[in-house]
């Protein structure tokens, strides 16, 4: 089966009714657990944005508590977990200054949990290449909120 293009959903969902979109939306909710996240974050919580950056850095920091540190593989496979979640996260949103805060929020916490970035190339790695995206975003953002999180940021290097 071939999937229709984004142009032709959406002229096809702009002429069908009310009643029909929303028996869609929850159809396709119960398909996969990110269709509801999604859906869920568009109805609910996107009115209340820092909220919602809050309940995510406390997500992220019961994921940390619960970390598995006896052996640097279990470490790498938690923060790789995190860090999908987060990037599922910063998805739903789209927005760069959210994404630049959730991330910057990610690594505070790496460091702040004491995490040994040196002392593995992958934890290295998947850390600097946190870094990078961090500063590929703030290019396109505001300079005030430029200046603010590049602070932000050298206090992480």
């Amino acid at each position: 089966m071939k999937a229709a293009s984004v142009h032709e959903l959406r002229s096809a969902l702009a002429d069908a009714p009310h009643g029909e979109l929303v028996d869609l939306c929850i159809r396709l909710s119960r398909f996969k657990k990110e269709n509801k996240e999604l859906i869920t974050y568009v109805l609910f919580e996107s009115v209340d944005e820092e909220a919602w950056i809050r309940g995510i850095r406390q997500e992220m920091q019961e994921a940390f508590a619960a970390m598995n540190r006896s052996n640097v593989y279990f470490i790498k496979k938690s923060l790789r977990k995190i860090l999908r979640t987060t990037g599922r996260y910063i998805r739903y949103n789209g927005s760069p200054e959210t994404e630049v805060r959730i991330l910057l929020d990610f690594c505070s916490l790496i460091r702040e949990e004491g995490i040994p970035v040196d002392a593995n190339p992958v934890i290295r790695n998947l850390y600097q290449g946190q870094l990078k995206k961090i500063e590929k975003t703030l290019a396109g953002l505001h300079e005030d909120l430029q200046y603010e999180y590049r602070r932000m940021l050298k206090q992480l290097l």
